[in-house]
């Protein structure tokens, strides 16, 4: 892999993460508020599973 793909992967996430404070920061707002209230455990689960289904698209489009 190289260091250009990286980077682009990199800002697409970026670009991706920032859409949903950007057109809805009041939803974004209560989304946190959200997370905030779950437990670590739930948190993990959930990011785990993210990094999954990441690692299965990569598969898929890689």
């Amino acid at each position: 892999m190289a260091w250009q793909d990286l980077l682009a992967a990199l800002a697409l996430m970026l670009v991706l993460e920032g859409i949903l404070p950007f057109l809805n920061p009041k939803r974004y707002r209560n989304l946190l508020k959200m997370l905030d209230e779950m437990d670590d455990a739930t948190v993990r689960r959930i990011g785990f599973i993210s990094m999954l289904l990441g690692l299965g698209l990569l598969y898929l489009v890689r």
